[in-house]
């Protein structure tokens, strides 16, 4: 396939019942399709009509969900259409092929960062250290690679978040709030190094791409062609860039709107 589609699911595929944004009247609510399951409850969701959408874009296109999500929390979903050949998941540190994470593409991004930034556990003891219990849930570390905190929104200080971005930027990490999570992530960890990886072992000539949040932002400009969705960390701070299309959907109906983008490009094959 010439295409290759990178997309980001959390908020910009699928979608919690909390970020759904169902702001229409009740009975024009579209019909959702649940894509994941946890602990027996349903989790997220996308419209039928992306379901659709996403099945046909799996046949005409290289599709790789492109994710921060560890590889066991991308496992859970089920998404409509052809099983992806390749997939990536803890934004950028692992690269699944058929399922399996390639141990030669997790070896060099973990030595890459070994370089490049200061260790996971300093991070995590300073994260330990001045994140409150008030507004802290759960403390996380994912794939050994990154840590986030569960965070409840409405009582997380606003110059806390700022404080850390500085202290992580000088250490060559990065931070992302991300609904009721806070991300702190290597800066070397990103979804188009691994994206890169892909197409250049598919032989791909397009590549577009689709995000929401801050750790999104180096897969939208790797992209010939990218979309951000009109909710998100991006949308808030009114992020943009020459090939990349801030849409005004909101929610999943901008999921919906994404995989129409997504199809259009990919059967005009050109941007």
């Amino acid at each position: 396939m010439s295409v290759l589609v990178a997309s980001d699911l959390d908020r910009t595929l699928i979608y919690s019942a909390a970020a759904l944004a169902l702001t229409m009247p009740d009975e024009e609510a579209p019909r959702l399709l649940c894509v994941e399951v946890h602990e027996s409850k349903p989790l997220s969701y996308l419209t039928e009509t992306a379901a659709g959408l996403l099945s046909e874009l799996g046949d005409a296109a290289l599709f790789v969900p492109t994710t921060t999500r560890t590889r066991r929390q991308y496992q859970r979903i089920n998404l409509p259409g052809p099983p992806p050949t390749y997939a990536i998941c803890a934004n950028g540190g692992h690269l699944l092929v058929d399922g399996v994470s390639d141990p030669d593409w997790h070896a060099r991004v973990t030595a890459r960062l070994a370089e490049e930034c200061a260790s996971l556990d300093e991070v995590r003891e300073h994260l330990m250290a001045t994140a409150d219990p008030l507004w802290v849930r759960k403390h996380r570390i994912a794939e050994d690679l990154f840590a986030y905190l569960v965070v409840e929104r409405e009582l997380l200080p606003e110059d806390w978040v700022k404080e850390l971005a500085v202290w992580a930027e000088n250490r060559g990490w990065t931070v992302s709030l991300q609904g009721r999570k806070l991300y702190a992530v290597p800066k070397p960890l990103t979804k188009s190094a691994a994206v890169h990886e892909v197409a250049r072992r598919t032989g791909t000539a397009l590549t577009l791409a689709a995000g929401d949040s801050l750790l999104d932002a180096d897969l939208l400009l790797a992209a010939d062609q990218g979309w951000r969705p009109g909710h998100g960390e991006l949308a808030d701070a009114g992020w943009t860039a020459p090939a990349i299309s801030a849409l005004p959907e909101r929610g999943v109906l901008a999921g919906e709107r994404i995989l129409r983008e997504f199809l259009r490009v990919t059967r005009q094959g050109t941007v």
